[in-house]
């Protein structure tokens, strides 16, 4: 026996007392029946079992063991040698128990990953039954869903949906991320293999959550965040209760700082306060959309109503729509009611000891954590009700009046007991998920940042270069643009979202990296659009070329640069394979190439920055762009809005990404500069 094996063995025998004398092997959900590995690879199989205890790793396909010893805890790791895609196979891991993993196939494998657009599941897109009733077709992709966790720490190990690796199949598809599965299904069908897909998403979160400490704490503007999470509590109910107080006290600082309130008094709220000062905001509505464009924080609204005589001394209903975020509601300087939560209804008594006939002040104390704010509903939501004797609405012009900015406060306390913060998914849905050998990966993901689009760039590449570096592999890593979104632009101007989508393809100067446009499948009304099979498919015309080396175009029209030439600048582009052409959609997926269309979404401006509409003409594999309002052009910008009318496509029908030639400076800059 070796010293090492002695000082090991000693370690064992003073844990005995704690663990089990022939412990199954434990393993990571990724090692699961119906599992996929990499195929042509040195792919890592790990788990625990008793310290120093000999763990033997034989796979079908060569009928080779491989040998591990755990460690003092219990951690061991083997590297097993795969052939070419194929199976069923079987692999056995001994410990002197044995555990058999059946119907394991050899392959592709692919992580999904991002926000809800890749959450969105199978049942929640376009043509699901079809979809469902199909995917019994291809037993051999394989889905894996990685439970929701957060952890202030990295884990190394996590929960899979339904234990792991799950073939495709009508029971299995429905609540599978919809993105993913048709980005899989395309290579499968393509390619010829097996493809396994692991699934670890979560809605709402930004690309700060799934970016490790280390890489994260190099961006300036994380790095108070970064140190604040390294002293958090480790349990969820700890971090709890240090939410309680830090929000009680971030509280007690607003209203400190709340001009609306004097010693603690609503002064605001008074009947006999003068507003006559404040400005007009009709009602109801977001406060962003109606003027306000860029605030975030405390706001005062007034309304004076008169009660009928008939009235007096009964109890009144108060109904005001759904705020959002929180509100604190007075009569006459009273406080009738408050409540907490996005876009939650409000529906307040006023007692009937203080209704009076004649003049009366209805006072809002309006919050916005941020994004859009104000008072939802229709006009019919905003009414006072007296029980069998009528209702007055309060439905438009209120008095309003900012009393807070939150960019002058320190950021309010987040729940980290619950929701994602800066690392943490990526300490519990990424890390744990390490060394299992990829291809590559996919990304949706990008709404969450559109109010600081200007750093999402610098994020995006930080983010595949922490990855790649924690898998010690240079994958491929493919996106998808953000789609199209909100109503459709009718007038020229800045946009957050056309902001990110720039930020986004700025991303792609990392090698193996591609983007899916989809600024033509998006929906006004809907931030998730349905149709995720264009969206996987497009995904797939980028792996297919960049990953696996077919001879097939993924990109449409990319700008490269303009000419200014006279009153008109002249716009170049790559990506032009089959020309450039004026179409939609619709037309493209009928089979229609070209629709025939004016070219749409080009705005053109001059020294003054101001934008206009222009005329657009296509000449060869370059555009000529030109209004007859800007003699003197300076810049171009083209599908340069949230949700743009813009058609131009290149011959085998993929849209152009948005871009601009100019550099000035846009919203999120001047928000966050």
């Amino acid at each position: 026996m070796t010293s090492i094996q002695r000082a090991i063995m000693g370690i064992c025998l003073g844990a005995a007392m704690a663990l089990p004398m022939s412990a199954k092997v434990q393993l990571n959900p990724l090692f699961t029946d119906n599992m996929v590995l990499q195929q042509q690879s040195r792919v890592p199989v790990w788990g625990k079992s008793d310290c120093g205890g000999k763990i033997v790793v034989t796979t079908s396909w060569n009928g080779k063991s491989y040998d591990a010893q755990a460690d003092s805890n219990g951690r061991w790791r083997v590297d097993v040698s795969t052939p070419k895609a194929g199976g069923p196979y079987k692999v056995t891991i001994s410990d002197g128990d044995v555990t058999t993993l059946n119907n394991v196939l050899i392959g592709e494998v692919w992580l999904c990953s991002g926000q809800s657009n890749m959450e969105m599941s199978v049942r929640e897109s376009q043509n699901f039954e079809q979809e469902r009733i199909e995917a019994d077709r291809y037993t051999n992709i394989r889905l894996l869903t990685v439970e929701k966790a957060t952890s202030t720490e990295k884990c190394d190990n996590f929960k899979a949906v339904d234990g792991g690796w799950q073939v495709c199949s009508s029971a299995t598809i429905a609540d599978f991320s919809a993105a993913g599965y048709f980005f899989g299904r395309d290579i499968h069908k393509y390619r010829n293999v097996p493809v396994g897909l692991i699934d670890s998403s979560w809605g709402g979160t930004s690309i700060e959550v799934w970016t490790s400490a280390e890489s994260l704490a190099q961006v300036p503007e994380y790095r108070d965040q970064i140190a604040m999470i390294s002293t958090l509590p480790a349990t969820p109910e700890e971090r709890q209760q240090r939410y309680i107080d830090d929000l009680a006290a971030w509280e007690k600082m607003l209203r400190e700082r709340d001009k609306g309130y004097v010693d603690g008094v609503a002064e605001w709220a008074k009947c006999d306060f003068d507003d006559t000062a404040w400005r007009k905001m009709d009602m109801p509505g977001m406060v962003q959309e109606k003027g306000e464009k860029y605030f975030s924080g405390i706001m005062w609204l007034r309304k004076i109503v008169d009660i009928p005589a008939e009235w007096a001394g009964e109890n009144l209903i108060l109904n005001m729509g759904s705020v959002d975020d929180n509100d604190v509601t007075y009569f006459n300087g009273e406080m009738i009611g408050r409540t907490e939560g996005w876009m939650a209804p409000r529906r307040y008594t006023i007692p009937a000891a203080n209704v009076k006939s004649g003049k009366a002040v209805i006072a809002v104390r309006l919050m916005d954590t941020g994004g859009l704010g104000g008072i939802g509903g229709g006009a019919e939501s905003l009414r006072l009700e007296c029980e069998g004797k009528g209702e007055i609405s309060l439905a438009g012009d209120w008095s309003y009046c900012e009393s807070l900015n939150l960019r002058d406060v320190p950021a309010m306390p987040v729940n980290t007991s619950f929701w994602p913060m800066p690392t943490f998914l990526y300490n519990a849905m990424i890390s744990p998920l390490l060394p299992y050998t990829i291809k590559g990966a996919i990304w949706y993901q990008g709404e969450a940042n559109v109010d600081k689009a200007y750093l999402y760039s610098d994020l995006m590449k930080l983010m595949i270069q922490d990855w790649r570096k924690s898998w010690n592999s240079d994958f491929s890593f493919y996106m998808v643009q953000l789609a199209n979104f909100t109503p459709l632009q009718t007038t020229p101007g800045e946009s957050t979202w056309a902001e990110l989508r720039e930020s986004q393809t700025e991303a792609l100067s990392l090698n193996g990296t591609g983007m899916a446009v989809i600024i033509d499948i998006g929906e006004a009304n809907d931030i998730h659009p349905k149709n995720k099979q264009e969206v996987g498919r497009r995904l797939a015309l980028a792996a297919r070329a960049k990953t696996y080396g077919e001879k097939v175009e993924y990109m449409g029209p990319m700008y490269s640069g303009y000419q200014i030439e006279g009153n008109k600048i002249r716009i170049y582009f790559h990506g032009t394979k089959g020309g450039l052409m004026a179409s939609n959609y619709a037309a493209i997926a009928n089979g229609e190439k070209n629709s025939g269309e004016e070219l749409k979404g080009f705005t053109i401006a001059g020294p003054d920055r101001q934008f206009h509409w222009a005329k657009a003409r296509i000449e060869g594999n370059s555009v000529v762009v030109w209004s007859d309002e800007v003699p003197m052009p300076q810049a171009v910008r083209y599908a340069w809005a949230d949700n743009p009318i813009a058609n131009l496509y290149n011959g085998i029908g993929l849209p152009a990404s948005p871009f601009r030639t100019d550099k000035w400076n846009g919203i999120t800059r001047q928000i966050n500069r």
